[in-house]
């Protein structure tokens, strides 16, 4: 039986990273040096934290946060490559435990010749509480250095146990200045062979990849090897087909996705809202789940400036359930719209936060007994015996007579006169 520490078995699992000529493009063009490094300059910048360890070569446990395509495998390499150390790579969809424990058993080997381990853990949230406790004691006693990578917000996705022993780093998406500068990086170093690639051609990848390095070179590889001549904007477009959409309904695209139409929409910008409305749409979100946003919305940012705005979404969240997709994105985008330039007022939530804060601190007083149920009430004044249908009777118990929760703003100003003139009607100034 073939030892678990034979040589030959041991450096196959370090050498296979070397990219062969048929390896994707994105493989092939991947750097070997913080120098080749594009992007994640808040990270990598020459004298920050992280720069500093790698170029010294002693990294430390990590997690990298960010989304496809912004680098993290490549950081991870060039870390080990800085540190003199084995790179072991594991996908947390295909790995356990099993894997997991080889791991270490080769990290404890190695650290017998005074060699260090770096353990890349790709998409690490995948891995369950037990899956990530059995990295804890070789994190913990420096047996390995563990970079994890994930597109999902760790804090919600990594235990704390484990969180509390690495550094988090969140890289951010990949600018267009930089995805250009890769694709031109392959065209210099004749990736594609003689093939030419047009400057439009070049331009369309960049801005359709979404930040996305690893997209755009491969709808680049994937240009050049069907191309005659040249590359053109047609030919580049065909390779790129639809453009991918990152976004997860289950994690934090779905959340941030959400959180961005939410504020575009309360701030007044229909195009910003619809945007992110077709993000939604494009990334598979459940209508429902829109709908339901848009009803909130709609009382909690518009309330009584616009009552129409609630009618509005209400029918779009009626029109999801019976007319559903496709169809049903025109009510959507028509509620967006509405909702986007309806008047905006948060008194509603803001009244009702006044209203239920009053009674959690003071408690729930019973009612006044003029207007207890079932007759055991005496001498409630009917409003309508009175001219103007206002009666003067106090209707809040004692200890709320002088709180006063609905404040009308701005935007409320027909119900702010209303309420001023009900107010002196029935003896309530102020």
């Amino acid at each position: 039986m073939e030892s678990l520490f034979d040589p030959a078995a041991t450096e196959s699992t370090e050498m296979e990273h070397s990219p062969g000529p048929d390896a994707p493009l994105a493989a092939r063009l991947r750097p070997h040096s913080l120098d080749d490094f594009v992007g994640q300059e808040h990270l990598l910048a020459h004298g920050s934290a992280l720069r500093a360890a790698i170029e010294q070569g002693h990294p430390h446990s990590m997690i990298l946060h960010g989304p496809p395509g912004s680098g993290k495998t490549t950081l991870a390499r060039i870390i080990a490559a800085g540190a003199g150390a084995a790179f072991e790579e594991l996908s947390a969809v295909e790995a356990g435990r099993p894997e997991v424990r080889a791991v270490i058993e080769r990290a404890r080997e190695r650290r017998r010749s005074d060699r260090g381990t770096i353990l890349f853990l790709d998409e690490i949230h995948r891995f369950n509480k037990a899956q990530q406790d059995a990295l804890l004691p070789a994190v913990e006693e420096g047996l390995l250095t563990l970079i994890g990578a994930t597109t999902e917000n760790p804090s919600f996705e990594v235990n704390g146990a484990l969180l509390s022993r690495v550094r988090l780093y969140e890289l951010s998406q990949l600018e267009q200045t930089h995805v250009q500068t890769l694709l031109l990086r392959a065209l210099e170093r004749g990736e594609c062979g003689d093939v030419q690639v047009s400057p439009e051609a070049i331009e369309l990848l960049t801005v359709r990849c979404g930040g996305d390095a690893r997209t755009a070179l491969g709808a680049l590889e994937l240009a050049c090897r069907t191309a005659s001549g040249t590359v053109d904007l047609q030919l580049a477009e065909d390779a790129l087909q639809r453009r991918i959409v990152h976004y997860d309904r289950a994690a934090d695209h779905h959340y941030d996705t959400i959180s961005a139409w939410i504020k575009s929409t309360r701030g007044s910008d229909p195009d910003a809202s619809l945007y992110y409305l077709a993000v939604m749409l494009e990334g598979g979100e459940d209508p429902r789940f829109i709908a339901r946003r848009m009803v909130i919305l709609a009382s909690e940012d518009v309330g009584n400036a616009d009552p129409q705005a609630l009618s509005v979404a209400t029918a779009a969240a009626a029109a999801v359930e019976h007319a559903g997709l496709p169809e049903c994105q025109y009510a959507l985008a028509q509620a967006a719209i509405y909702l986007s330039l309806a008047p905006k007022s948060d008194a509603a939530k803001r009244s009702i936060g006044a209203a239920r804060r009053f009674v959690r601190e003071q408690g729930a007083a019973p009612p006044p007994v003029q207007l207890r149920s079932g007759g055991r009430g005496q001498g409630y004044d009917n409003p309508h015996s009175h001219p103007g249908h206002l009666s003067p009777q106090e209707l809040a118990p004692a200890e709320a007579i002088d709180e006063r929760f609905y404040l009308p703003d701005e935007a409320e100003a027909a119900l702010a006169a209303r309420l001023a003139e009900i107010r002196r009607a029935r003896g309530r100034e102020g």
